[in-house]
C-alpha cells in the first residue's frame, strides 16, 4: 500500500485506499475456489427472471412491493438495447447481461432481509453511436426518445416510494443516461439518491489482460472476448459457439487517442468522443463484432461477475445505511424546495395526507409543459 492507492503486481492496476477500492483488491486477489463461492452465494448462473414471479417490481402482486419497499425503497433500473452482437450471440445480449446481474443482487439482498428492488427495463430497443448505423440485429432509437423514457420512468418510480434509484447501463448510450438523470434533476427537483452506473466500467480493472489462467487475453470492446465470456457464463443457451467470428476494427489514426469499452488505458479521449477516424461498423466489421469472441470461456467472466455482483452489494448497503427505508437527503440541501413544500409528497404512497408527484408545483427553468 502506498499512500492513497493499493498497488498491484501490474503498473497500470491501482486501486483507491478507500471502502471501493480495498473491496475490489479482496476480489482481484481471491483465489477462483474463492471466486466460485461468490458467485454460488448470488447464485450464478441461474436462469432469467425477466417471468419469474416476485423478481420484479411488475411481476410481483403490489402488496408484496409494498413489503419490499418499507424494509428497502432502493431500485434497481436495469437499460440495455437490441443490437447485433455477432453470429454467435444473441441481439438482446447487453438486456440479457444487466438484468441477470442485477437478479443475482437482489437474490442475494433477499437473503439478508432487506432485498433489493428491481424494475423491468424501460429500455430494450436503446440509443446507439453513430458508428452502429446500418447494422442489420441494431435498433436505434433517438437520443431524445431514450432520456425522455428514463426521466418518466424515475418520476413514475419515485412517485410509488422508490426514492433511491440506480440506473445500470449495458450499452454504449452512457451520455444519455447521464444527460437524462440531469434533465430529472432540473425538471422535478426531487429528493433522493440518483445514480447512472456503466457496470463494466466500474469494475474495468478486471478486463485488463493479466497474466493468470482465468484472465481475459484482450480488454473489453464490443461482442468480443469479454462479452461473449459474460454470455458464456449467465446465459448459455442464447450463445452458439459453432459459428462464432473474430473481426477487427479500422482506424485511420495512430493509437493511443481513443480508449476502448471500459476506458482501461487512461488515454486522452473516450471512445464516444469522437467519429469519422475510423471505419463504421457496416464497412469495417460487418460480423457485427470487435475483437477475438472465440477466446472466449464462462471462466473469464467469473472474477469480473463477482466484482460487479460484490460492488452493486456495497452500493445498496451504503445508501441504505445512510439513508433507511423512507427516508431521504435533506430537501434543501439537494434541491431549491423546501421541506415544508415536500413533507406531503414525501410520505407513503397512498397513506393519510400524501399527494402525488404529479401535482407537485413546477419551479425553475427548465420545467415543461
Amino acid at each position: 500500500m502506498s499512500g492513497k492507492w493499493i498497488t498491484t503486481n501490474y503498473p497500470g492496476i491501482i486501486f483507491e485506499d478507500s471502502e471501493v477500492g480495498r473491496l475490489k483488491k479482496q476480489i482481484w486477489d481471491a483465489s477462483e475456489a474463492e471466486i466460485d463461492n461468490i458467485l454460488k452465494e448470488y447464485e450464478v448462473p441461474s436462469p432469467s427472471e425477466l417471468g419469474k414471479a416476485g423478481s420484479y417490481i411488475q411481476n410481483t402482486p403490489r402488496a408484496k412491493c409494498i413489503e419490499k419497499r418499507r424494509k428497502n425503497d432502493l431500485v434497481f433500473l436495469p437499460v440495455g438495447c437490441t443490437e447485433n452482437h455477432g453470429i454467435h450471440a444473441n441481439s438482446g445480449l447487453d438486456t440479457f447481461m444487466v438484468t441477470q446481474i442485477v437478479e443475482a443482487v437482489r437474490r442475494y439482498t433477499a437473503k439478508q432481509g432487506r432485498e433489493v428492488n428491481i424494475a423491468l427495463p424501460p429500455l430494450n430497443y436503446g440509443g446507439h453511436p453513430y458508428h452502429h448505423m446500418g447494422m442489420p440485429g441494431t435498433a436505434i432509437i433517438p437520443a431524445e426518445t431514450v432520456q425522455e423514457m428514463v426521466i418518466y420512468t424515475m418520476l413514475g418510480l419515485w412517485n410509488d416510494g422508490y426514492r433511491k434509484i440506480i440506473v445500470i447501463n449495458n450499452h454504449g448510450q452512457l451520455w444519455m443516461l447521464e444527460s437524462a438523470l440531469h434533465e430529472f434533476m432540473k425538471r422535478f427537483q426531487l429528493p433522493g439518491i440518483f445514480q447512472v452506473l456503466d457496470w463494466h466500467r466500474a469494475v474495468r480493472e478486471f478486463f485488463v489482460p493479466v497474466d493468470r489462467p482465468d484472465s481475459l487475453e484482450t480488454t473489453f470492446v464490443h461482442a468480443d472476448e469479454s462479452e461473449t465470456s459474460v454470455a458464456l457464463l449467465m446465459f448459455k443457451e442464447m450463445i452458439d459457439m459453432s459459428v462464432v467470428q473474430d473481426a477487427w476494427g479500422e482506424s485511420f489514426l495512430s493509437g493511443g487517442h481513443f480508449d476502448t469499452s471500459v476506458d482501461p488505458w487512461r488515454r486522452p479521449h473516450r471512445w464516444s468522443e469522437g467519429e469519422g477516424h475510423f471505419a463504421i461498423e457496416r464497412v469495417a466489421t460487418p460480423e457485427g463484432v470487435v475483437g477475438t469472441p472465440s477466446k472466449a470461456t464462462a471462466r473469464k467472466a467469473k472474477r469480473p461477475i463477482a466484482a460487479i455482483l460484490k460492488y452493486l452489494t456495497l452500493v445498496a448497503d451504503e445508501i441504505l445505511d445512510k439513508f433507511p427505508a423512507g427516508t431521504v437527503p435533506p430537501v434543501e440541501k439537494v434541491t431549491l424546495r423546501t421541506a415544508k413544500e415536500m413533507e406531503p409528497y414525501l410520505k407513503e404512497p397512498l397513506s393519510e395526507g400524501w399527494k402525488s408527484v404529479y401535482e407537485l408545483p413546477k419551479i425553475g427553468p427548465f420545467t415543461k409543459g
